[in-house]
């Protein structure tokens, strides 16, 4: 049934099949509970001295558990609010120049997810430091343009799209550009190099290999206008 998806499309269907479990059971808890709550009000008046008595014995309940309603309201506001505050500070710092803090980014790319068969320095030089669609990763400040290596991945900007690829060219300052270098660039899963060739002015950060998979595709929700 899974042979032909791929590992986020699998998530995606587990995660949609446990949240559809979890509202199932939230609504079947909810629709009981008002049901006795209507069941309660047709008897009150046929059970006044009863339902007093209830009364008594759920506020007796409710003084002794009211912390751990107020503390289960204050968890989930805290994750609330932190959901909104992280997609939110990613959604405003992604597209920047990263100086000093590490930056988070969103993929929404499978370029660099896999080691296509024709890139063999990818094996060659044990480089796998892959990540796939969706996944948040943590980019670092640039370093100075002497220090760029190859086989360093490079967030860049062309044509005012970000892209994270790895560098697996470089063309030191000759006649043609005297004074910069020239990368040349490409995804781990594409089997053909990036077509327009890097300068450092176009960079904006670096990747050391530190990811969190798909988790960016919440990140993405939260920014949408259903999120």
């Amino acid at each position: 049934m899974f042979e032909n998806l791929t590992a986020y499309e699998i998530y995606t269907f587990i995660l949609s099949l446990v949240v559809i479990v979890l509202l199932s059971i939230l609504f079947i808890i909810l629709f009981s509970w008002i049901t006795k709550l209507l069941v309660r009000g047709i008897r009150a008046g046929l059970e006044d001295k009863k339902l007093l008595k209830d009364r008594k014995k759920y506020r007796s309940h409710k003084q002794k558990t009211g912390w751990v309603d107020i503390l289960i309201t204050v968890i989930f506001c805290v994750f609330a609010f932190g959901s909104f505050a992280f997609s939110l500070y990613v959604s405003v710092f992604e597209d920047n120049v990263t100086k000093g803090l590490p930056t988070c980014r969103v993929v929404l790319s499978s370029s660099m997810e896999t080691k296509h068969k024709s890139n063999k320095y990818l094996v060659e030089n044990n480089l796998n430091n892959q990540f796939g669609k969706f996944s948040l990763i943590l980019t670092h400040e640039l370093p100075d343009e002497d220090k760029l290596k190859l086989y360093d991945i490079v967030v860049f900007e062309v044509d005012d799209i970000l892209v994270v690829h790895r560098i697996v060219g470089i063309e030191e300052p000759n006649e043609k550009h005297p004074n910069e270098r020239w990368f040349t660039t490409q995804g781990d899963a594409v089997a053909s190099k990036d077509g327009v060739t890097v300068k450092y002015s176009q960079m904006k950060a670096i990747y050391k290999g530190q990811n969190v998979p798909f988790i960016g595709s919440f990140v993405v929700f939260m920014q949408s206008p259903a999120g």
